[in-house]
């Protein structure tokens, strides 16, 4: 990929999931930009809706960190470096330990043990200001769920409006005016004081979407937005989305329609097994892929 000359809008290093003793994500390392668009796509099971939902912290990762706008979101290694020091105290079972002098092993000792209480120091301040601010920060990270997740005792206005007008401090009316505007844009004005009950599969889904921008995010996550969706209602969907793309918001999407990636998208994920197996713009990833896995993949969904 080329090399931007501005900071990262979102960057992500190391980032690590377990559920239990089953790890998830395994090492992620992704810069997001100011504009991209960002297909990330894999098989079921690979860690992609995990790696989308640890992004706002919807999931707390396990290790690595997570840097938005230039402040941390999140910062954890400290498991790591006690787990180096657990295992130098372990009677010699290793060839590590075997090889090292009593002297060199309280040398790394000290060292590991001062690293780690930097580390706690450092990962606790984050963690306190993260927990002050997620709200603001999840305010700039919008995001659209695969099942819409719309209050269904509330009118498509109500909402739509019912975060700008309680996080955002706007009026009534400043709000609705705000949603009536998001809602002609994706054909639904008509549709603003009826309840999701009375929508298609594809209309709850642009609302969705619409209840994300009126926060005005910066980043725009979306985690599989048309799998739920009857095969009819997956353009008027996608269509929108392909607009906010040409507005130049920034969007990481998890999907699985391989035309929206291959036209929409200026970068493409190739997650495996929790780690990013291959990157690449459109046309590469799809005529020239490297990477075995992926042409295993794209073998079988193309």
């Amino acid at each position: 990929m080329k090399e931007r000359n501005t900071a990262p809008l979102l960057q992500v290093k190391n980032l690590c999931k377990k559920f239990d003793k089953n790890n998830v994500l395994n090492g992620i390392d992704l810069d997001i930009y100011k504009g991209d668009v960002i297909a990330v796509i894999g098989p079921s099971g690979c860690g992609k809706s995990t790696f989308l939902r640890c992004l706002n912290l919807l999931e707390i990762p396990t290790a690595g960190e997570i840097v938005f706008q230039n402040e941390y979101l999140f910062k954890l290694y400290s498991r790591y470096t006690k787990k180096q020091i657990k295992n130098l105290k372990r009677p010699v079972v290793a060839p590590i330990n075997a090889s090292l002098t009593e002297e060199k092993k309280k040398e790394i000792l000290a060292n590991l043990s001062a690293l780690l209480k930097e580390q706690k120091a450092e990962e606790k301040a984050i963690k306190k200001a993260t927990d002050k601010g997620i709200n603001q920060h999840r305010q700039k990270i919008g995001m659209v769920f695969q099942q819409f997740n719309l209050f269904p005792n509330l009118t498509i206005m109500q909402n739509v409006t019912l975060a700008p007008i309680k996080l955002k401090g706007l009026s009534k009316e400043q709000a609705e005016e705000k949603a009536l505007a998001l809602l002609d844009k994706v054909g639904l004005k008509d549709r603003a004081n009826d309840y999701p009950s009375a929508l298609s599969g594809g209309m709850k889904q642009r609302v969705a979407i619409v209840r994300a921008l009126a926060m005005e995010p910066d980043i725009m996550l979306f985690d599989e937005p048309t799998s739920a969706l009857d095969p009819e209602m997956v353009g008027e969907v996608l269509k929108v989305m392909s607009d906010l793309a040409t507005e130049g918001m920034t969007m990481v999407v998890v999907t699985h329609e391989m035309g929206f990636a291959r036209e929409v998208a200026n970068r493409i994920l190739f997650i495996d097994g929790g780690v990013i197996k291959e990157e690449n713009s459109p046309k590469e990833f799809f005529e020239n892929p490297k990477d075995e896995r992926l042409k295993e993949f794209l073998s079988k969904v193309l």
